[in-house]
């Protein structure tokens, strides 16, 4: 009968010669461990231990200052460091530990029992002879959770039995833990038995998944470990543990239905995570049917159990994220004893070692994001969205094999007064929120439109560190489902309806406002496409505005229209798009600046604070203010419109140079100019050259004429149309017109040797007066719209 066992615990030693080589984590942990010890004297070093337990750790740094372990307090212990000894008198622990041969350092590092059994089982003589050993002893309190049936048969036949479980512990030559690398296998001294041996970031060293405990303690003929569990032979494979393994069967129809089985029968270093039948038999009936009944979901969920590394449970002292063969990540942590999978206590046994990796039994399913349907990756704080799709039919809409990305605000989002809408105009607000496409994050440009299953356009608006939708921000949290994309927004999306000029016709607040942009021939820049940012002052920004002060603002159009269009900036800026407390400098059309911030979810516009922001119109955005917006830098030269710009602004000092006089701003800004010209096919032909030489014709002189023809011809050629938009003004037209008028022999002209046209890029050098790409090639034949040039001999 062969003997199996297990691993769990870690302290760690460092050989007094070996101090040199601290160049892997168990080591620099102990060096760590001995630095914050320093003040207890000589060679000592500081360990953690769990209150309510014997485990003790040379740990971490972030262990170290959160004061606890696995979520458990945790002790500080100050001891000799491995190698050392305390001596009668003196401070710390000034002597080295006497050398022996490696069953007397049983004896020394208090591996008791793993001693006495080598003496019953003849082991003893081997232990005390010629050799180089490494020997992972179990230590005293490892015999005593050994279960006690396998306990009895190796004590009952302790020459064959408990002989070859000791060699099972035993390597034929000495490794120290700088030796013991990280996915290393070393063949045991019984029956050529694995030893799987795992060195983790954190300074655990692992053997078949028992945790070395006391490392390093050199021995005349070898090295000894202490580990605190009995090893276990290691032979099958994960897969032929799956096989076997009866509370495993779901599983394995699970894993055998998405071709993922046979990869848990090869070499590896893997850590699975086993579903038992019974957590199966949790999951909601249609999921699982509609899982299994997808081979692309089903894989997903299989591979999303498997780690590509072998996780001990001893190693995990903390929460660490961890890639799975699906591509996603879990977080495996612990409490207390318990190992946890995404924060959740699910593991029911630990550590079944195999030949090519581990595995824990969980009791529940791990259902990633991409095995799930895109109605299904709403999180606890998108409830509220998800019911509501649920209620209103919108999700048995969505078809498992179609391609969706949800824009799903937050719980917070919805109001109550949303709430109590009625059902068809809370659905039409839903349909806003699905776009019929699957659009993944980092597929998102500035400027793009989304069209929604409700036939809306929205558009997408990218900054520094936001990316929003509409009058909507993004916050964490998209995940990518079977059939589409999930994105969580701040807010309800508001698609834009009107343009801004029919925003501020609309609403009474902004009458004196608007008033004022058509006195000074602004309507037509709010009315006109584009993308605007609109600073708006309510009427209140106007209080104590005679009707004489409105006359003497609208007779002085270059003041008015200086005041005004410091309130619009190019560009459509959403309020929560701007990183938080962090002032954003946006040039004004009047040309002076803004100083935008938010400040706790609050828009600051020159420090004035925005009454309501992100109103959202088709050529730009809103953002509502109480006061008249003016550039402080800017000098009003006129008594009457000082007196009436104090009136309405206090909160900062207008300067007064008299005389000074505003700056004409031309409505050039905005305006589109579409001039179009028709360019005509051109059909040239050459002068015909004659020559006339003599020629020997049978010996006898015969005066030929040649007549060599040239010609330059458009095949079917077509009538060229092009349109230009400019930045708008008389003079740019005026003379756009005469570079296309010169151009147009530029555009036809048939470019000697290229055999062809220009292309469209071409014509756009051309209009916008840059030289064209010529190309030198051979003369060829052409077809369709393009010229041919042709040569030909004509003898009279």
């Amino acid at each position: 009968m062969k003997i199996f066992f297990l691993f769990t615990f870690s302290t760690f030693f460092w050989s007094p010669f070996e101090q040199a080589a601290a160049s892997v984590h168990y080591d620099k942990i102990l060096t760590h461990s001995r630095i914050r010890a320093r003040d207890q004297g000589q060679n000592v070093c500081a360990l953690q231990q769990v209150m309510g337990t014997k485990k003790k750790y040379f740990s971490t740094c972030r262990n170290w200052y959160q004061g606890a372990i696995c979520g458990k307090k945790a002790t500080v212990l100050y001891e000799c460091c491995p190698g050392y000894m305390k001596m009668d008198g003196m401070r710390g622990c000034p002597a080295v530990a006497p050398i022996d041969h490696v069953y007397g350092t049983l004896g020394i590092v208090g591996a008791t029992s793993t001693q006495h059994y080598s003496d019953i089982s003849k082991l003893r003589g081997e232990l005390e002879g010629r050799g180089s050993f490494t020997f992972f002893a179990p230590s005293s309190e490892a015999w005593e959770q050994l279960n006690s049936e396998i306990h009895r048969n190796l004590i009952d036949n302790v020459n064959i039995e408990l002989y070859s479980a000791l060699h099972h512990h035993m390597v034929n030559k000495r490794m120290l833990t700088k030796d013991l690398k990280n996915g290393m296998t070393l063949v045991s001294m019984y029956n050529d038995q694995k030893l799987l041996i795992n060195h983790y970031p954190n300074g655990v060293v692992t053997v078949n998944c028992a945790r070395v405990i006391y490392g390093n303690q050199i021995a005349t003929n070898g090295v000894v470990h202490v580990i605190d569990r009995v090893l276990t032979a290691v032979g099958n494979t994960i897969q032929d543990f799956i096989e076997v393994e009866d509370d495993l069967s779901s599983l394995r129809a699970a894993a055998i239905t998405s071709d993922v089985l046979d990869i848990l029968g090869k070499p590896g270093h893997y850590t699975l995570f086993a579903p038992t039948n019974e957590a199966f038999e949790r999951l909601p009936r249609g999921l699982l049917e509609r899982i299994m009944g997808d081979k692309v979901a089903s894989e997903a969920l299989v591979k999303f159990h498997i780690l590509n590394t072998l996780q001990c449970s001893e190693a995990i002292t903390g929460g660490a994220a961890y890639e799975t063969l699906e591509g996603n990540t879990v977080e495996v942590g612990c409490d207390g004893e318990s190992l946890t999978v995404n924060g959740v206590k699910m593991v029911k046994r630990k550590d079944i070692v195999t030949s090519n990796g581990v595995i824990h039994l969980i009791d529940e399913v791990l259902i990633p994001d991409s095995a799930k349907q895109v109605t299904e990756l709403g999180g606890a704080q998108q409830t509220t969205f998800t019911d509501l799709m649920i209620q209103l039919g919108l999700a048995s809409s969505l078809r498992p094999e179609g391609q969706y990305t949800l824009l799903v605000p937050l719980n917070g989002a919805f109001s109550d007064d949303t709430l109590r809408m009625d059902q068809r105009r809370l659905k039409t607000i839903l349909q806003n929120h699905i776009i019929n496409v699957k659009v993944g994050l980092n597929e998102l440009y500035n400027g793009q439109e989304l069209e929604t299953i409700g036939g809306k356009l929205l558009r997408v608006f990218l900054y520094r560190t936001a990316v929003c939708i509409e009058n909507s921000c993004m916050v964490r949290g998209s995940k990518e489902g079977r059939n589409g994309f999930i994105h969580i927004l701040r807010q309800i999306i508001n698609p834009a309806e009107k343009t801004l000029h029919e925003m501020l016709r609309n609403d009474k607040r902004f009458s004196v406002f608007l008033s004022l942009v058509k006195a000074a021939d602004l309507d037509d820049v709010l009315s006109q496409p584009g993308k605007w940012t609109l600073f708006v002052p309510t009427n209140d920004a106007f209080k104590g505005l005679t009707d004489d002060d409105k006359d003497i603002l609208i007779r002085d159009k270059n003041a008015l229209r200086n005041i005004l269009l410091y309130h619009l900036t190019q560009g459509v800026f959403i309020g929560s798009g701007f990183e938080p407390g962090v002032t954003n400098i946006l040039k004004t059309i009047q040309g002076g600046k803004l100083y935008l911030k938010t400040v706790n979810d609050t828009l600051l516009i020159n420090e004035l604070k925005s009454r309501e922001s992100d109103l959202m119109a088709t050529n730009g955005v809103i953002h509502v203010i109480d006061k008249l917006l003016y550039p402080a830098d800017l000098p009003v030269g006129n008594d009457q419109l000082l007196t009436i710009l104090k009136k309405l602004i206090k909160y900062i000092q207008i300067k007064f140079v008299r005389g000074s006089a505003f700056k004409e701003i031309p409505l050039t800004f905005y305006k589109i100019n579409i001039i179009e010209s028709n360019v005509q096919p051109i059909i040239r032909k050459e002068e015909p050259i004659i020559k006339t030489y003599t020629k020997i014709i049978d010996g006898r002189p015969v005066e030929v004429t040649e007549k060599k023809v040239t010609e330059e011809r458009i095949i079917q050629g077509p009538e060229i149309k092009y349109t230009r938009i400019t930045a708008g003004g008389s003079d740019n037209e005026e003379k756009l017109k005469k570079l296309l008028e010169d151009e147009v022999t530029k555009v036809t002209k048939f470019i000697e040797g290229d055999g062809h046209l220009l292309e469209d890029e071409e014509i756009k050098r051309l209009l916008q007066g840059e030289a064209p790409v010529r190309k030198e090639q051979p003369t060829r034949r052409t077809q369709g719209g393009t010229a041919r040039r042709r040569t030909r001999l004509a003898y009279p």
